[in-house]
């Protein structure tokens, strides 16, 4: 990170830290580490990031939008101008899960040879940095947002409204496990990179169905 001029390190559940192994290997970068914060879950540790990538080598359903790691880097470098950006690595072994991937609004891919396409963590995280670095040199221009995109805990109390109006109206998954439906939503509206406007937009519609429900005897509760 410090190569490559990167100093906002998040860590959610480390094993163990600080460790004297670490700050050894640091080697010049203690500071880095010193500033580091720990956070017990993931949602903590991206609270006030607008735009957010999760890096996986691993093949994910098709609902995903995937960028190849040097487009992410200068989308990186596009947003951070709005909103603090998450990059969000798993773990040494197991990776990310899907509910690590919930926040992001697309999975960042390094590209390598199809027999082999597993990197260890370290490696990864300087491939990426690297990248973001080489993009700061000559950042693609784009557009300012308006408005920066709206954090994970703000999307996540979209989806928990909008689960509950579908509950309320009936709307119902119709397959056979019954957990693709709101998949398919969050799927869908995080692509859609909502700012904290338009999800106040969308939570007002939800919350307006649900008004309009209650008087005509539908008698629901708003959360």
């Amino acid at each position: 990170m410090k190569n490559m001029e990167l100093e906002d390190l998040a860590l959610v559940r480390p094993r163990q830290f600080p460790h004297p192994a670490a700050s050894a290997r640091a080697s010049g970068a203690d500071d880095v580490l010193e500033r580091a914060r720990v956070y017990a879950s993931l949602p903590e540790a991206l609270a006030g990031c607008g735009f957010v990538l999760a890096c996986t080598s691993r093949d994910r359903d098709h609902y995903y939008r995937v960028l190849d790691v040097r487009e992410a880097a200068e989308r990186v470098i596009a947003e951070s101008a709005s909103s603090p950006v998450g990059v969000v690595f798993g773990g040494e072994h197991s990776g990310l899960n899907n509910e690590d991937l919930a926040p992001a609004h697309a999975l960042l891919r390094i590209p390598t040879g199809k027999a082999y396409a597993s990197l260890n963590l370290a490696m990864a995280v300087q491939v990426v940095a690297y990248e973001i670095f080489r993009a700061r040199g000559s950042p693609v221009p784009s557009a300012p947002r308006e408005q920066p995109l709206a954090d994970p805990l703000a999307m996540e109390r979209l989806y928990a409204h909008l689960d509950q109006v579908l509950i309320e109206i009936d709307f119902r998954d119709r397959t056979q496990n019954g957990t693709h439906l709101m998949n398919r939503f969050r799927r869908l509206l995080q692509r859609a990179e909502l700012d904290g406007n338009e999800v106040n937009i969308l939570r007002g519609m939800l919350t307006a169905v649900q008004q309009r429900r209650r008087r005509a005897g539908g008698g629901a509760q708003q959360a």
